[in-house]
């Protein structure tokens, strides 16, 4: 027995100096930085591309995209509102402390307060119990068909940590807020984050006491925003970086024929569109005084149907998007290729519905749009200025970076605004009822910040939520996708192709949801 696990102790040693000897940087390079280290304050995909390596849920997907356990290590079905959870044991956060069920209940109790934005991910969840050191309890509000997959980015805080350095409380991120939780961190993940230089970089080093395996050999990450596509590129290009996930349009047939770089592409579960105010008594920033044009659906229609989505897509994305007239992407349970058909612009039909809604002459509207964001965003937004110019409506650009752009939306200030929304949980529900649903202060409209608000689209989406059936359910989910479209609560304008580009002796898992990951990337 003892030669045994002398040679078991022999192997193990020998791997692990092999994985040392090969163990390579990752140079990740894109044109957005993240907005906060605090896992519960931005629902913002890069910032939660880059967290999601060192905060942990109770699940995870592993390179296939198929969920498996995480911090969880099984879980048991009791009645159809109460999940019963074992905890994974001998897993410690970065600093050392214990993982144990009192930090899964604080974290449950912290996502939830209003400053933050993740809300969406506890959707259903009315208590978490601690019924002893690994073990909890979920008691639901109803039955909850995607509970597994929100606890995916359902991440937990160290609740010793949080408390001593004051940060039990989310980090206020519309307020300019900070505290220690938006600077630093401490998780259970793969990969600590040493630290943060905004605008500049983002480190991380291989966590060596993490409780799985590690199967790549990346030992340290640099995440590099950059924001110019000529630079990205041409990083790239010298060597100085490995992987670029922001590729510019125009330059993607150059890359994808040069021998030094490989390419990896598809679909990204995102769509981009304008969110309207629709709930202010009079628009913010217009010359309309004493009313709001948005709430009129005419006015919201002639504003879609100017649009040249293929215009757009022929021009400005150089073929890399998908003309779009649903809110959610393909991919996503709920999409219909026959429900997302665009129509053809129409200049005098908008010209004529702007004059019927009393807006003959047109407008004058602040565009709120980011310009380091989304894919060519800031060129959409003057390409969209024009085409609404044909029509009266005058929209005056407002273009600045994500983490100004974020903050002034989230403050009510932007009356009109682009985002981008993707779907991580690949199901109709995550947009429904974030972006679409009447604001409640909890799940329910966490991400609305249209001020968007209607009764038979609240009652689709609250439906939807608890039915067991999955037929009913995807009824439920085409009526109110249909409800959105139609009543143009929204202006979609397509979904984006996102394409990665590496140098050859990088091999890593493309996701659709726009989120590399580490651990599933090699360095030859």
């Amino acid at each position: 027995m003892f030669l045994r696990k002398l040679k078991q102790t022999a192997v193990l040693l020998l791997t692990m100096l092999v994985m040392a000897a090969q163990a390579s940087t990752l140079r990740w390079a894109a044109q957005n930085d993240i907005l906060s280290l605090d896992p519960h304050s931005q629902n913002h995909t890069v910032t939660t591309a880059l967290l999601m390596h060192s905060y942990e849920g109770l699940t995870r997907y592993n390179a296939r995209y198929e969920l498996e356990p995480a911090l969880a290590s099984k879980w048991t079905v009791v009645s159809p509102t109460l999940i019963r959870f074992e905890l994974r044991k001998g897993v410690k956060f970065h600093d050392g402390t214990p993982f144990t069920a009192d930090d899964v209940v604080f974290s449950f109790n912290r996502i939830r307060q209003p400053q933050g934005t993740m809300q969406i991910y506890v959707t259903g969840i009315k208590e978490i119990r601690k019924l002893g050191l690994h073990e909890i309890e979920l008691q639901l509000e109803a039955t909850n068909p995607l509970l597994l997959k929100n606890l995916v980015d359902f991440r937990i805080v160290s609740k010793p940590w949080a408390e001593k350095h004051k940060s039990v409380q989310v980090q206020d991120y519309r307020s300019k807020e900070e505290n220690y939780a938006s600077r630093n961190v401490n998780g259970t993940g793969p990969y600590k984050i040493t630290g943060w230089q905004p605008d500049q970089k983002v480190s991380l080093t291989l966590n060596k006491d993490w409780w799985d395996q590690h199967h790549n050999n990346v030992a340290e990450v640099q995440y590099l925003p950059i924001k110019s596509d000529a630079t990205r590129v041409a990083a790239l290009l010298s060597g100085d970086v490995d992987l670029l996930t922001d590729l510019p349009t125009q330059d993607v047939a150059r890359l994808k024929s040069d021998p030094r770089i490989k390419l990896v592409e598809g679909p990204e579960t995102r769509t981009v569109f304008f969110a309207l105010d629709q709930g202010s008594e009079e628009l913010r920033g217009s010359n309309v005084k004493g009313k709001n044009p948005f709430k009129d659906r005419r006015v919201r229609e002639a504003m879609s149907i100017a649009i040249d989505r293929e215009a757009i897509k022929r021009t400005t994305m150089r073929g890399l998007s998908i003309p779009a007239a649903l809110m959610i992407p393909p991919g996503v349970n709920g999409h219909s290729a026959e429900l997302d058909a665009v129509v053809r612009p129409d200049l005098d039909k908008a010209r004529k519905l702007l004059a019927d809604a009393g807006y003959a002459q047109g407008f004058e509207v602040p565009l709120y749009c980011p310009n380091n964001r989304y894919v060519n965003d800031e060129e959409i937004c003057l390409a969209v200025v024009s085409m609404w110019a044909k029509i009266g409506i005058q929209a005056r650009l407002v273009a600045q970076p994500m983490s100004q752009h974020s903050q002034a939306f989230q403050r009510f200030e932007a009356p009109l605004y682009m985002l981008g929304w993707g779907v991580p949980n690949f199901d109709a529900q995550f947009t429904l009822q974030a972006i679409t649903h009447t604001r409640t202060g909890g799940p329910d409209g966490s991400f609305n910040y249209a001020k968007v608000s209607d009764a038979k689209l609240d009652q689709l989406i609250d439906a939807l939520k608890v039915e067991p059936d999955m037929a009913k359910r995807n009824a439920l989910i085409r009526e109110a996708l249909l409800r959105v479209r139609d009543e143009h609560l929204f202006i979609p304008l397509h979904h984006q192709i996102r394409p990665w580009a590496m140098k050859t002796n990088v091999d890593t898992v493309h996701r659709s949801d726009d989120r590399p990951e580490a651990r599933f990337t090699s360095i030859r």
